[in-house]
């Protein structure tokens, strides 16, 4: 069989559901709940724009080795209480305006990535390389798309609190 795998990191920007970290920030806020942080908050990400990611698996696609495996990620690593924040200034808010939640179980403390492989050999770069612009864009969306993300929102918030968070 004739295959590449990628990897990517941490996803952020339209269309992805509301129990991700991100989304589910934003989409607290535009209901006036405030928003839950796990943990310490310093759990690390390397944040990358969706539409950089999809770009990087069309890469991969049509210009990967079979058989390779490539790393997509676009150095943006960032802890989540940073990405919280940068959230809540973005609404305006103060930067405490959270919850802290216990910790989920497992959680790991650092994803990294390193796209070298990827850069190098095929040539591809992240667009979306100012994460407060692609944030911003993305809170635009999530104001603006309601009608995608409501359906999900009451199961997925009833999920965490039976969690805890």
């Amino acid at each position: 069989m004739r295959a590449t795998i990628s990897n990517c990191s941490n996803n952020y920007g339209p269309y992805q559901h509301v129990e991700k970290f991100i989304p589910r920030q934003i989409t607290n806020l535009i209901d006036g709940v405030r928003p839950k942080l796990y943990g310490d908050g310093l759990n690390v990400r390397d944040w990358i724009h969706t539409e950089d990611h999809s770009s990087a698996v069309w890469a991969v696609l049509t210009r990967g080795r079979i058989g390779e495996t490539y790393l997509i990620g676009a150095d943006g690593e960032k802890n989540n209480i940073t990405v919280l924040r940068e959230i809540l200034k973005a609404f305006g808010r103060d930067e405490d305006d959270f919850d802290w939640v216990r910790d989920r179980p497992g959680h790991d403390r650092r994803y990294a990535i390193d796209s070298t492989k990827l850069r190098r050999e095929l040539g591809w770069e992240p667009a979306h390389t100012d994460f407060a612009e692609g944030l911003a864009e993305t809170i635009r969306w999530y104001r603006e798309n309601e009608a995608w993300w409501r359906p999900a929102k009451a199961a997925t918030e009833a999920k965490y609190a039976a969690q805890g968070q």
